[in-house]
Formats: C-alpha cells, structure tokens, sequence
C-alpha cells in the first residue's frame, strides 16, 4: 500500500507515468468515467478548502466512485477531543482511500501510519501540500512539455508557502533548473529550504525584493497569496499582503512565453486585467487538478484502466 505524503513519495520515472495518465485522463475522460464504480474517497478536511477538497470530490466521481467526509474541524468528532490517529482508524473501515488536509504539519503522516488504506496529504500547515504540487507538475509539463532547464519566478508569501517549498522539492530533480526567489525579507524562503535543498543539492538561485528585476528572465512566473491565517500579527499581514501585485504594466516586462501560475485562492496579487492574458494559465491549472487527482487516485488503489 502506497500513501502520498509529500512529492518526493514518486521517483521520477512514478511521476512521468502519473502525469502521461493525467494527459490520458484528460484526452478520454469516457475511458475512465467507470473506473471506481463502488469505490469511496473520504475527504477529512480539518481546514477550509475550495479548490482541493472540490477537485478531489470531483476526481472520484468523474472516475464513477463516491465522496463521504466532513470539509472543518467543527463538523467532525475533532471538536470532541478525537485524535486523527482515531479518526483514521475508523475511517479505514468506511472508505477505500483517504485525502486529509489538517493545520498541523506531520498530521498526515500519523494518519498514514494508523490507516489501513491509502492516505493522500492534502495540505499540512506550512509543510506540504503534495497534490498542487502534481498540479503544478502536470501544467508545466502539458503547456511546456519539459521541466528541465527552466528558470522559474516564486514570488509573495515564500515563508508560509506549503505550494512553494513542495514545488522546488520537486523541481530540483531536473537538471538546468534555476529560481529567482522574489519576496520581501520577511517572507523569505526559510533557513532549511535553502542550505538544505536548494544548496545542498548546488541548485542555482538569487533572492531579489523587486519583481520587475526578475520578470525579464523566467520561464514561468509562480505568483502566491499573503496568507492571513499564517499570521500571528494582523499588523504584519496588513504590512505584507499588498508588497506585489502583478498586472498589465508589469506583464510587459516579461517574454511572450512566459507562464504565469498560481495556486489559488486569489486576493488582489493578481490584477484581474491579467486573466485574458494568455501567459496566465492558473485557472487551466485548476481544471488540470482535476485530472492529476484523477491519475493519483487510481494509481494508489493500484486500478489500471484498458
């Protein structure tokens, strides 16, 4: 039994198989339409989510399965006091697979290791959130057709950002790869991130303050949100979420290639004038979601469709 904890569970060769099934999922979606029929997904989404506790709700039943599970904390027996290892335990017996998202960072991983079915970390505090990370993946790799050899932008909240620390754990697997960090000081990427991936394993990378120094040079551009609930200090978020906002001005800086992601939700660090640009991909990338679930939950209840 396979679970998804973070990017790095798929070797390279695991992650290439999962994003040609996505691309197959998304070419024929009939094919797969009855490939989980009397199988469950349980969502246990501890926190609030939109996008992946919808897409993965979706996912299942695009692929014929059905959805059972609770989207906070509140509406589940956590606000009694139970443990996710109890939870867990008791959901193995409901369920064929499980998504979990929970604030606390490790929580996943006690799920996985008291559950007698697969678990798919859905998103843990600031730590990782492997499955926007397949997102990501599939979108490079459906609208650039590679990954090496890029030179790719993270700009806004790179302290807090589970999206990005999961995206460069993923990147620096492919040779050529370079990233221009662009963040104010505060929100920097954190102490392990860069001496214990970035270089430890020699991946090349400047820290820039200024979007406009960096635009001119990237691949692709991976804009996050100033996340309120990682703050402690309102005073602080104030400060922060409006250091970048990217819009039209800024846009004709870049090259005419360049693609302009974001996990979504979207505050205001993203002009909605950007939308009809056809570099900015992040609502395809949603839609993408949809099918890497899709490759993801079949491949960890081991269905192979003809």
């Amino acid at each position: 039994m396979k679970h998804l904890l973070n990017p790095l569970d798929f070797t390279v060769t695991e992650l290439d198989t999962l994003l040609k099934l996505a691309n197959d999922i998304e070419s024929n979606p009939q094919k797969y339409a009855h490939a989980c029929e009397g199988k469950k997904l349980a969502t246990c989404f501890y926190e609030p989510s939109t996008r992946t506790r919808l897409s993965f709700e979706a996912a299942m039943l695009n692929l014929g399965g059905s959805v059972l599970g609770f989207s906070s904390a509140d509406s589940s027996s956590a606000a009694k006091g139970e443990s996710v290892s109890d939870t867990i335990r008791v959901i193995s017996s409901y369920a064929d697979i499980c998504a979990i998202r929970h604030p606390k960072e490790g929580a996943a991983l006690v799920a996985s290791s008291h559950s007698s079915i697969p678990v798919i970390n859905a998103g843990d505090g600031g730590h990782q959130h492997p499955t926007q990370t397949l997102t990501d993946l599939l979108t490079i790799y459906s609208l650039k057709g590679h990954f090496d050899h890029l030179k790719v932008g993270l700009c806004g909240d790179l302290k807090f950002g589970r999206t990005v620390h999961s995206l460069i754990d993923a990147l620096i697997r492919y040779p050529g790869v370079e990233f221009i960090l662009i963040s104010p000081e505060e929100l920097r990427v954190p102490g392990y991130i860069r001496e214990d991936v970035l270089d430890a394993h020699q991946i090349p990378y400047q820290e820039v303050e200024r979007l406009e120094d960096a635009l001119a040079h990237l691949d692709l551009l991976y804009m996050t949100r100033v996340q309120r609930e990682r703050f402690f200090n309102e005073e602080d978020y104030i400060r922060m979420k409006d250091f970048y906002i990217l819009d039209k001005a800024k846009m004709e800086l870049a090259p005419k290639d360049m693609l302009v992601l974001h996990p979504l939700p979207r505050v205001n660090e993203i002009s909605v004038e950007v939308d009809e640009d056809p570099r900015a991909v992040y609502f395809k990338q949603a839609q993408y979601g949809v099918y890497v679930r899709m490759a993801l939950i079949l491949t960890l209840l081991n269905i192979h469709v003809a």
